[in-house]
């Protein structure tokens, strides 16, 4: 049996995603379509507006397998989270991946990871960090220095992470151009960006246009971060070493203090903390981190994947996973199991997403996969 390997968030599945698996389609056809879902929580450090529950049966409207990427590689920087979800699809044996990104270059994207192999590369990074800036910037500029691509997306931030962990295997690797810029909030375009149509789902505008209808139809009780300020804020002013938590370093927890009192909201913390050192992206990351518990210890302790995930099937995906039981050479699970400490953790955090809700706080270790 074929397989392609995506990676996706669809936070929420939008008409882009729609337009990638067309040409999924179109690259490889008959082949069987595996997802590798971020859950609850994204790499820009968001809650996800809709549960992964949600999002896995709306995407098997479109592919034939979901698997979750577990928490502690979906809510970290670029290189960790392409390297569980690489892992993932090598330990299942796919025969491709495919993902969007803005060089739409695997060639260029392949000579811009051996840059990032040389000395002088790492010579450049420190030296931009050391002027004091963040570590994208720093990455672009040492890459143009070295005869490399200017490197400013964060999708190509992936990219190029997901290259690394694949050209070393016998994994075809195929990229897309993507239909919009990550972070545009313009709605008047073809295909709206997942931030532009989050932004409106916030304010109120309709979005039906710019999602598939299975996506509407499930755009209810969304989840976002800011609505959860208060208790971010209860817990930053209540525990006294905040620099336990993954990716608060550089003594910037002391500015986390000082600032918390003044700020209203937490795009206002964000703004307060944010430096041109620090992304936005990265403080919002590290404010997740410190809302889920998520400390350095765990994220050193679960640096490996420990099993696979079945979130949902289909008849075809189910045909896959009989296929690949005995080649895969990681526990493939549909059910929670006390023998994975990683799942513990991935439980814990999925029961703070549902803390305001009335629903059993139990229900994610107790959910089966959705067969579609």
């Amino acid at each position: 049996m074929k397989a392609v390997g995506i990676i996706c968030e669809y936070n929420p599945m939008h008409n882009g995603h729609l337009y990638h698996l067309k040409k999924v389609r179109e690259l490889f056809p008959g082949y069987t379509i595996i997802l590798v879902l971020g859950g609850n929580y994204t790499q820009r450090g968001e809650f996800s507006i809709i549960d992964k529950w949600k999002k896995t049966e709306i995407a098997l409207n479109y592919v034939d397998l979901v698997i979750e990427l577990p928490f502690v590689f979906a809510v970290q920087a670029a290189d960790i989270f392409a390297k569980g979800a690489c892992e993932i699809l090598k330990n299942l044996k796919v025969d491709a991946v495919v993902f969007g990104s803005e060089c739409d270059n695997i060639s260029n994207l392949k000579k811009m990871v051996k840059i990032q192999e040389s000395d002088d590369y790492h010579k450049r990074v420190n030296y931009f960090l050391d002027k004091g800036l963040n570590y994208p910037t720093a990455l672009s500029k040492s890459l143009e220095d070295l005869g490399g691509d200017n490197i400013k997306d964060s999708n190509d931030l992936l990219a190029l992470g997901y290259v690394r962990n694949l050209m070393d295997s016998d994994i075809i690797i195929k990229t897309i151009k993507r239909t919009n810029d990550y972070n545009s909030l313009d709605l008047n375009l073809e295909y709206a960006s997942g931030t532009g149509i989050r932004k409106a789902l916030r304010e109120g505008i309709d979005v039906s246009k710019f999602v598939p209808k299975v996506t509407y139809d499930n755009l209810n009780n969304l989840h976002f971060f800011e609505d959860y300020f208060e208790l971010l804020k209860y817990k930053i002013i209540s525990d006294d070493d905040l620099s336990k938590y993954q990716t608060v370093d550089e003594g910037i927890e002391g500015r986390i203090k000082k600032e918390i009192y003044k700020a209203t909201s937490l795009d206002d913390l964000i703004k307060r903390v944010k430096s041109k050192r620090y992304t936005y992206a990265k403080i919002n990351r590290m404010f997740l981190h410190i809302f889920v518990g998520f400390t350095k210890e765990e994220a050193k302790r679960f640096n490996k994947l420990e099993y696979i995930r079945v979130l949902g099937f289909n008849n075809k995906g189910r045909g896959y996973l009989k296929y690949i039981k005995d080649k895969c050479s990681l526990p493939i699970i549909t059910k929670y199991s006390k023998d994975f400490p990683m799942l513990d953790l991935e439980n814990r955090v999925n029961e703070i997403y549902n803390i305001k809700e009335k629903d059993d706080l139990e229900s994610d270790y107790k959910h089966k996969p959705i067969i579609f």
